[in-house]
């Protein structure tokens, strides 16, 4: 059983809305929260929070003035459900962790901005569980990098009635990390899908926030081919409720745009993505290059060096390479040899320690290798797959490198510094190397139709920005219109297995 909360004075200013990372909690602004309550209250007699925190999703029960509309909410910390907001009549609060210990009864109206806990701070005890959840509610596993939020909201649809509705605000991640793909599968199978709601950049529940936000309205009820698919592009704008309030019928509104949206292509493309009814691009990146992520070191601190360390240490330059690190290091379309000195004469770490192929290692080196074994290096979990410890990742100089997460216009980097990429960069390697071919797909890529295309491989955070791994950088769309302006070309094979070079082919190989 839960604990049932004893009601204590609190002040009434919540002040700035509070942003507490650890518990993974982000309050709801009213203007979507109104909204989403709306949705899940209608022919129900009591709303289920089993991420309540200090009472958004109340507060606009409250406000939406439904007397004979009851509310019970769950919360692991006491502090928040300690709130004088929850000291009303019809209001039911529990300190109850809603994965370990959820209630035994289903509800007909669930609503929740569940704790958005990142993976890698999840304890292995807990994954093992969350594991273990999945399993057992959807009949099969979730990648490890799903977050907390995820499990949350299988949890909350297992404790939906039939016919139930269940309002949850999520992180883009929902429908664009890899675990996405078992996720719909399972949830599009068993519940019907009514409407996603999207946020423009400018109308985002939480500006402060490196994440974009997505509501998702879901029924349990027989499955819909379609959903109704909306971008909000003002907040606190009455139209979302407006939109939800009439059951979805009126569709035209100022500040939404409203397209009625096939859940295979939603589904397909991402619900966080705009509708894509042009995925036959001839085109990709895989066709003219291929991307490999950035040197992982293990330990920045200890193999990415300054001049001023190099030089204090001792260490040989043939145990050193150029190297470039941090994304706002490389900041302009092109990264030249004075870009490179420029840094170091900020006293940025330029050099990288690579004793990969030497046998017999001078005193400097030694006594240093002595510094990281004190530091525990040899045990960290991706150095400890090394053999020796300190060895380092190999990677071919890259002709151009790519922000792995960004925000900006200038994404495809054109190395003429010739320096390695750390894991903040991709490695882009041409098919060619020919410097005509490596400028001409250079100008392709950072022409503003491709950019475009990144949020179709990538996962979006807040503000624009757009993080895409290797996998998916290879799936990048190159519009046809820009190979063609480029002249690029790429290597087909005929019937008879032997290579050809042609600008326009007919059909991808």
């Amino acid at each position: 059983m839960g604990k049932v909360i004893s009601h204590q004075k609190l002040p009434t200013e919540w002040g700035a809305r509070e942003i507490l990372r650890d518990k993974g909690q982000f309050w709801t602004p009213s203007w979507v929260a109104e909204a989403m309550v709306e949705y899940v209250s209608k022919d129900t007699d009591l709303v289920f929070d089993p991420a309540t925190g200090r009472g958004a999703f109340y507060e606009a029960l409250l406000k939406l003035n439904k007397p004979d509309v009851s509310f019970y909410g769950t919360d692991i910390d006491n502090e928040v459900l300690s709130d004088k907001i929850y000291n009303q009549e019809n209001c039911y609060i529990e300190e109850r962790d809603f994965i370990k210990n959820p209630p035994s009864r289903k509800f007909k109206a669930i609503v929740a901005n569940p704790p958005y806990i990142r993976h890698h701070r999840i304890d292995e005890e807990t994954k093992n569980l969350l594991k273990q959840l999945s399993l057992s509610i959807t009949g099969d596993t979730i990648d490890g990098r799903a977050g907390y939020h995820i499990y949350f909201f299988i949890q909350a649809l297992n404790h939906l009635e039939k016919d139930g509705k269940l309002a949850f605000i999520m992180p883009a991640d929902t429908c664009e990390g890899k675990f996405s793909k078992n996720l719909w599968k399972w949830i599009s199978e068993k519940f019907c899908i009514e409407s996603v709601i999207t946020f423009d950049e400018g109308a985002t529940p939480f500006p402060n926030v490196d994440t974009n936000a997505i509501v998702f309205l879901i029924k349990n009820s027989k499955p819909s081919k379609t959903l109704y698919w909306v971008k909000a592009n003002q907040a606190y704008s009455t139209d979302l409720f407006n939109f939800i309030s009439s059951d979805f019928k009126q569709q035209k509104f100022e500040t939404l745009d409203v397209i009625i949206r096939q859940l295979k292509e939603g589904i397909a493309t991402g619900f966080s993505r705009p509708e894509q009814n042009h995925n036959g691009f001839k085109f990709h990146l895989n066709d003219f290059a291929n991307v490999m992520r950035g040197i992982a070191t293990g330990s920045n601190e200890f193999f990415f060096l300054t001049a001023q360390q190099v030089k204090e240490l001792d260490i040989p330059r043939e145990f050193l390479k150029r190297a470039v690190g941090r994304t706002k290091d490389a900041t302009e379309s092109i990264l030249t040899a004075q870009d490179v000195e420029q840094l170091e004469k900020e006293n940025r770490p330029t050099y990288l320690l690579s004793i990969n192929g030497h046998d017999k290692l001078p005193e400097a080196i030694i006594a240093y290798l002595k510094v990281g074994e004190e530091m525990g290096l040899p045990n960290r979990s991706l150095i400890q797959q090394r053999k020796p410890w300190y060895k380092m990742e190999r990677r071919e100089v890259p002709p151009l490198l790519f922000a792995y997460l960004g925000r900006r216009n200038t994404r495809f980097i054109k190395n003429e510094a010739g320096v390695l990429p750390l894991t903040g960069f991709l490695c882009v390697y041409p098919i060619y190397n020919d410097k005509e071919f490596i400028d001409k797909l250079w100008q392709s890529l950072n022409h503003p139709d491709t950019l475009e295309n990144l949020k179709l491989v990538g996962k979006s955070y807040g503000s624009g920005a757009i993080k895409v791994e290797p996998g998916n950088l290879n799936k990048l769309p190159i519009p046809d219109h820009i190979v063609k302006q480029f002249e690029l070309k790429r290597p087909y094979k005929t019937p008879e297995g032997q290579f050809e070079l042609f600008r326009e082919p007919k059909q991808k190989r």
